[in-house]
């Protein structure tokens, strides 16, 4: 079944870390998977420009059928493979509802994060405004306040007992900002969530492999 589909990604990508996650949870083993090198640009190479026009990662394919973004490709997985594997889409209309709520609501959480990561990555020191830097801070500060009042109802799952597409989506984000030097004293809530899923089967047989041997950075120390 799985050897149908295959998968370009890179490592350390929360978008194609959502997918990986989601083949494992589906249990769909055995799929034919490529890492490629950002860092060489190998995103915009013809393999895989002919498959996704946009130049992106990750890009994934079951037969016939192409799905190009991350969340898509998840609701695709579940949608297909429903019987096999772990449900991901509660049953439940509260834990359902909730679902999508959290699912969603992780798209306003993601850009903040880049924002503050990215501005430091790519504007000289010499270049930065001091204006800009302050507001990138702010609302990634402001946004992870609420998520720590959104995880104080439930420690371990975003919406409600199980794991579900809310936590394939928003995990990754979240192991981003550690890996990057989030407080976990600041943020006990966040820190909590983490440690708890961090070992999970799907999560630990995907996680990022340049991150396995290599230290994690301070940039958000002070957020």
């Amino acid at each position: 079944m799985a050897k149908d589909m295959t998968l370009l990604w890179g490592s350390g990508s929360p978008p194609c870390w959502r997918v990986m996650i989601a083949l494992e949870e589906k249990n769909l083993k055995g799929y034919n998977q490529k890492l490629l090198s950002f860092e060489k640009m190998e995103h915009k190479s013809k393999e895989v420009m002919d498959l996704n026009p946009r130049g992106q990662l990750p890009t994934f394919k079951h037969g016939d059928t192409v799905v190009n973004e991350s969340l898509a490709a998840c609701f695709y997985l579940e949608s297909q493979f429903k019987s096999q594997g772990n449900k991901l889409i509660p049953d439940c209309p509260a834990e359902q509802a909730l679902m999508y709520q959290r699912l969603f609501e992780g798209f306003t959480f993601y850009p903040k994060m880049v924002d503050v990561l990215f501005y430091e990555y790519k504007v000289p020191k010499e270049e930065r405004l001091e204006s800009t830097v302050k507001r990138n801070k702010e609302a990634l500060t402001n946004e992870l306040k609420l998520w720590e009042g959104y995880l104080a109802k439930a420690p371990c799952c975003l919406a409600g007992k199980n794991f579900t597409l809310a936590d394939v989506s928003m995990f990754p984000g979240v192991a981003f900002l550690f890996r990057f030097g989030l407080c976990e004293k600041r943020y006990p809530k966040l820190a909590a969530y983490y440690n708890c899923l961090k070992d999970r089967p799907s999560i630990k047989a995907s996680w990022p492999p340049t991150w396995l041997n290599s230290p994690g950075q301070d940039m958000l120390k002070d957020i």
